[in-house]
């Protein structure tokens, strides 16, 4: 299985996953008598739809290399990644304004048992988040990285309405917004983690450089073949799930071109087999005098 089905797979586990929580919390959050868990289920439903424009994203993504886009459709990830932080600023800001509405309303104490579906979300929130993290650094994927930060901030939000619940629960009459301050609270955090997701995605864009450990790599990889001498320039930018790379490498000045092509024939292929997720790989010739 390749990685861009291995990416496609983790987000359907998480749109089935996302979208069996938003009916839980929801109707739990109702008859229950607890905004957190309302706030919750909002926050798992735009998980959703971000989820919907990550598979979106990671297929148009699969799309081979064509005239216009000869470097592939990879780029595309970080421009979803905008889109899902947007979905989670928007969510946290709907939170925010809903629980300062709540706070300022007098309402009845969330049920006991609320507590227990909670539980349950949290250890659910936290595997989703384990797992699709842990996707996402096998595949490389900026966007998937986003999708598992939606489950981390899911359990967020889910544990500050546990804590808010069980002090509006234990301290009775007088505290029945504590859970609507566990809200708002959760959504300062969403706003957190947006930045978290959102930085790593405009540097992609920006082909900012972050690679210094693959560079590393990639020059040690090509002095193994023979005829290779050394390393100049190497530059990486990432695009999608793959790595591009320009390499300068140096060869003896008196050998013939001919000689030299077939050095970076052989020095591309060499690191394209070696080094996971390789995508364009330039081989520049220079001579050593």
């Amino acid at each position: 299985m390749n990685n861009e089905q291995k990416a496609i797979r983790t987000i359907y586990f998480s749109i089935i996953g996302n979208t069996s929580l938003a009916l839980i919390k929801g109707f739990a959050g109702f008859f229950g008598n607890s905004y957190a868990l309302i706030a919750d289920a909002i926050e798992s439903t735009t998980d959703i739809f971000s989820s919907l424009l990550v598979l979106f994203g990671l297929k148009y993504a699969k799309r081979p290399a064509d005239k216009n886009h000869p470097y592939g459709h990879g780029k595309i990830e970080p421009l979803i990644t905008f889109i899902v932080v947007a979905f989670l600023v928007t969510s946290a800001t709907i939170i925010a304004y809903e629980s300062i509405q709540h706070i300022q309303t007098p309402h009845k104490t969330p049920k006991s048992w609320t507590l227990i579906v909670l539980g349950c979300i949290i250890l659910w929130k936290e595997i989703s988040f384990q797992v699709v993290i842990r996707k996402s650094k096998e595949t490389n994927s900026s966007s998937l990285k986003a999708d598992a930060w939606h489950h981390r901030s899911d359990a967020i939000t889910s544990v500050m309405a546990f804590i808010g619940i069980s002090i509006a629960i234990i301290f009775g009459e007088g505290y029945e917004t504590a859970d609507d301050w566990a809200a708002l609270l959760a959504s300062a955090f969403i706003l957190y983690n947006s930045y978290l997701i959102f930085r790593p995605a405009l540097g992609e864009i920006m082909d900012e450089h972050f690679y210094d450990a693959l560079i590393i790599e990639i020059r040690e990889k090509s002095i193994e073949i023979q005829g290779v001498l050394g390393t100049e320039k190497c530059f990486v930018r990432k695009a999608g799930m793959y790595y591009h790379v320009d390499l300068h490498v140096i060869v003896n000045g008196k050998i013939s071109v001919k000689e030299g092509h077939n050095i970076a024939h052989k020095l591309k292929d060499y690191l394209k087999n070696e080094i996971p997720n390789l995508g364009h790989v330039l081989i520049h010739i220079e001579p050593n005098e």
